[in-house]
C-alpha cells in the first residue's frame, strides 16, 4: 500500500470472517515497511473462533508475531502488527471505541476493505458506516466488493440463493447498479469514487499472463456463469483526504470499458407450452432440440435433473404438438441395448433424407464425446396415439479427416457441386483450446473433403450460431479464445469453385431527424451524395415516410437536413439462431450489457436492418435463463419453442429453466423492419 510520503499506513478489514489476506501478505513480505497495523473486524462469535484457529497454528502465530489470544473485551487476538476484533459493525460507537483501543490512528493513511459484508446489514446502518468512515479518517481509501443487478434472471437467482441461506441482500433494492453505489459514497463524504463491474475489471486490470494462469488452473467450461457472475459483482474505490492521496491503482478507471445500452424495438411474449399439463424432462442445459417432424421436437443430451439429482442425461425426450400446446413423451429406442451416451454441447442436424447426424460434444471438459451417431424416426408420433415414438439410434464410423474432437461448435448443411455436406466450424477442444478450423463433411461418404475457402480467416470461436442461407452459412457472435465476446455477422458465401468469407454489417432501425421545411427531393439528394455504399432512393423514401430504415450500409451520415447514426450487432454468445422469411433471428445468449438480457434480435437479410426485442416473461413463474438453451422454430405457427437453459454456477449452484417456453413472433412480423 503506497502512502506517498507518509511513513505509516494501516488496513481495516470489515467483516473479515475467515479471510486470510493478512497472513498471505505477511508471508509474501508485502507488509514489511508499512510501519502500521492490520485490523480485522467481525461479529464477536466469528472473531473468537478465528482467534482459536490462529492460536492453534504455529505457522499462523509465527506470522502474526508475539500473538496473544484475548478472551475479554473486543480484541480477540493481538499480534505485533495484527489485531482481530469482535464487534458488530452496526454499533458504530462500539466499533470506534474498539478500534481506538486497539491502536487505530485516524490520522494515519488507512485502507478500508469490505468484501460482501454491507449488503447483509440494514441499509440505514450500512449507509451510516460509510458516512462514519468518511468523517473519522483524515486520509482513506474504501474498497468495496459486492453484488448488483438484482432484477434480471441471474440477479433473481442470486437473491434467492442468499435468502435461502438466511442472508438476504438488504441493500440491493436501494443500490441496484454501479451508478447508485457511486452516488452512495459521494453523498456521504467521500471525495472521489470509481466503480466498475468485475467483467470490466478483469479485462481492464488483469494482465494477460495472469488471465492465462487463471484460465489454466483447471478444466473449465462454465463461461456463461463466469460472465454472468462477474456482471453481478462490482469493485468500488472511494477516497478522501489530500489531493495527492487519490488512489493510483484505479487511475485507469477514469475511462472504463463502456457498453452501449441496448435499445429494444418492442417485446416478444413468452408463455408456458404445456397443453393443460406440466411438461417434464426438459430441465437441462447443453442439450440439442430439433424439429424431427412438423409437430415433433426431439431433444438429446445435456446436463440436468433426473429423479431429483443433477447428472448427464442419457434419455431422449420428445415434445408432441397437442391441441393448443405441446405435451412431453418418452422415446422408445428400436434397439434396447442402445442408449444415449450422456454427451452435451453436441450438434444434431436433421437432413433432407429424413435421418439426423449427431456430431461432437463432451462428457466433461477433459472427456470429449466419441463417435458420431445416427438418429432416425421409425414411427410417426401421432398426437392421438397413446404409443410412444420409436427412434433408431446407431453409432456411425469415425469421420475420416475430422481428427480433433470438439464441442460448442456448429454444423450446418450446405451443397457444393450437387453434393450435400455439413460445414463444421469452431468449438472447444481438450486443453482449453478454442478452434479456428472448419471442415466439410461429405454426408454420403462420411469423410471430410477439401473445398476451397477464400477471404480473411475469421477469429476462432465457440458458442456461436450458424444457419443455412442462400447456399452458404450465416455465423453470428460467439466467444473468442481470449474470452472476448464477438458481435460479428459472417457469411460463408458460395463463390466459384468453393466458398468465400464475407463480413456483413448491420444497422439498427432509426427514424431520421429533419426540418419541417425539408423536401423529399432535398433529402434524397443528401442521402445519395453522402453515402458511398448505398444510394437507394426507394430505401431512403421508406425512412422519410417514417418506416424503419432499410439501409445496406454502416455509416455515420450527417447533413444539415438529415442525421443518421448507424450501429452494429451487440456482442453475444450462447444464443441460438434461425432463418425464416428472409430474417435472421438470434435468440437469447449472454452479453455484457446488464441489467438487460438478450431477447430476440431480428436482422433483415435483404437490407441488414437490425432490431432487438425484449422477451416479456410476465406470465412465467420462474427466472427465464436465456443461455445454454436450445430452440426450434415452427414455421406453420411462426413461433419459437425454447427448451432447457441455465447452467451450473460455482457460487449459486445449478439453475435450470422449469419448462419449455413458447415465444410468440407475431408482434415482430407485424412490426417489420
Amino acid at each position: 500500500m503506497g502512502t506517498r510520503g507518509h511513513p505509516r499506513s494501516q488496513v481495516v478489514s470489515l467483516g473479515a470472517g475467515w479471510d486470510s489476506l493478512y497472513f498471505c501478505l505477511k508471508d509474501a513480505g508485502l507488509l514489511a515497511g508499512s510501519g502500521g497495523r492490520f485490523f480485522e473486524v467481525d461479529l464477536p462469535e466469528v472473531a473468537s473462533r478465528k482467534a482459536a484457529l490462529i492460536s492453534g497454528s504455529a505457522e499462523l502465530r509465527a506470522l502474526a508475531g508475539g500473538g496473544v489470544r484475548e478472551d475479554l473485551g473486543s480484541v480477540k487476538y493481538s499480534g505485533d502488527d495484527y489485531r482481530l476484533l469482535g464487534v458488530d459493525l452496526s454499533q458504530l460507537a462500539l466499533l470506534e471505541g474498539a478500534l481506538r483501543g486497539a491502536g487505530l490512528d485516524p490520522a494515519t493513511p488507512t485502507l478500508i476493505l469490505a468484501e460482501v459484508v454491507l449488503p447483509y446489514m440494514q441499509v440505514e446502518r450500512s449507509d451510516a458506516l460509510i458516512q462514519w468512515a468518511a468523517g473519522h479518517f483524515l486520509r482513506a481509501w474504501f474498497i468495496l466488493y459486492e453484488q448488483i443487478h438484482p432484477s434480471d434472471p441471474f440477479g433473481r437467482i442470486m437473491q434467492n440463493h442468499f435468502s435461502h441461506l438466511q442472508c438476504p441482500l438488504r441493500s440491493l433494492t436501494s443500490y441496484p447498479d454501479c451508478k447508485a453505489q457511486q452516488m452512495r459514497f459521494l453523498q456521504r463524504g467521500w471525495t472521489e469514487c470509481h466503480i466498475m463491474d468485475m467483467n470490466e475489471f478483469y479485462r481492464s486490470f488483469m494482465p494477460g499472463e495472469e488471465q492465462k494462469r487463471i484460465q489454466a488452473l483447471e478444466p473449465f467450461d462454465e463461461f456463461e456463469e463466469w460472465h454472468l457472475k462477474c456482471s453481478h459483482y462490482f469493485i468500488l474505490a472511494a477516497s478522501k483526504g489530500e489531493a495527492s492521496f487519490a488512489p493510483p491503482v484505479f487511475s485507469r478507471m477514469e475511462a472504463p470499458l463502456s457498453h452501449r445500452a441496448p435499445c429494444f424495438a418492442g417485446t416478444v411474449a413468452a408463455s408456458f407450452v404445456g397443453a393443460g399439463e406440466a411438461v417434464v424432462g426438459l430441465k437441462r442445459y447443453g442439450h440439442c432440440s430439433v424439429l424431427l417432424a412438423p409437430d415433433v421436437i426431439l431433444t438429446t443430451g445435456g446436463f440436468g435433473d433426473h429423479g431429483g439429482r443433477h447428472c448427464r442425461l442419457t434419455e431422449l425426450h420428445i415434445l408432441i404438438k397437442h391441441q393448443e400446446g405441446w405435451r412431453s413423451d418418452k422415446v422408445r429406442l428400436a434397439e434396447l441395448e442402445m442408449a444415449w451416451d450422456g454427451r452435451l454441447f453436441h450438434t444434431v442436424n436433421v437432413l433432407r433424407s429424413g435421418w439426423a447426424v449427431v456430431l461432437g460434444g463432451r462428457k466433461s471438459p477433459v472427456s470429449p464425446a466419441l463417435p458420431p451417431l445416427c438418429l432416425k424416426g421409425l414411427a410417426d408420433a401421432d398426437p392421438l396415439s397413446p404409443g410412444n415414438p420409436i427412434i433408431e439410434l446407431a453409432p456411425l464410423p469415425p469421420v475420416e479427416g475430422l481428427s480433433v474432437p470438439r464441442w460448442r461448435h456448429t454444423s450446418t448443411e450446405v451443397t457444393h457441386e450437387g453434393q450435400a455436406y455439413l460445414f463444421i466450424y469452431g468449438g472447444c477442444s481438450s486443453g482449453q483450446l478454442v478452434l479456428t478450423d472448419w471442415h466439410f463433411l461429405h454426408l454420403e461418404g462420411l469423410h471430410c473433403q477439401q473445398i476451397p475457402v477464400e477471404g480473411p480467416v475469421p477469429a476462432g470461436r465457440h458458442s456461436h450460431s450458424a444457419c443455412s442461407w442462400a447456399g452458404g452459412v450465416l455465423i453470428a457472435g460467439g466467444l473468442a479464445a481470449s474470452e472476448e465476446l464477438l458481435g460479428s455477422l459472417l457469411f460463408l458465401k458460395p463463390s466459384g469453385r468453393g466458398f468465400r468469407w464475407h463480413s456483413l454489417e448491420t444497422c439498427p432501425p432509426l427514424t431520421p431527424s429533419r426540418k419541417a421545411s425539408d423536401t423529399r427531393e432535398e433529402a434524397i439528394f443528401a442521402w445519395n451524395e453522402s453515402c458511398c455504399c448505398c444510394s437507394s432512393t426507394s430505401a431512403f423514401l421508406a425512412v422519410w415516410d417514417g418506416m424503419r430504415i432499410p439501409a445496406q450500409c454502416r455509416v455515420s451520415l450527417k447533413t444539415s437536413k438529415v442525421s443518421f447514426n448507424l450501429g452494429s450487432l451487440d456482442e453475444r454468445y450462447s444464443h441460438t439462431a434461425h432463418v425464416h422469411c428472409g430474417k435472421l433471428l438470434l435468440v437469447g445468449g449472454v452479453w455484457l450489457s446488464p441489467p438487460s438480457v438478450p431477447g430476440v434480435a431480428m436482422i433483415d437479410l435483404a437490407t441488414r436492418a437490425l432490431a432487438e426485442y425484449r422477451i416479456d416473461t410476465t406470465f412465467l413463474e420462474w427466472p427465464l435463463m436465456l443461455h445454454n438453451h436450445s430452440s426450434v422454430i415452427v414455421p406453420d405457427t411462426e413461433e419459437i419453442i425454447l427448451t432447457g437453459g441455465g447452467g451450473n454456477c460455482f457460487s449459486f449452484g445449478t439453475h435450470l429453466n422449469v419448462s419449455p417456453v413458447r415465444l410468440d413472433l407475431s408482434s415482430i412480423w407485424r412490426a417489420g423492419l
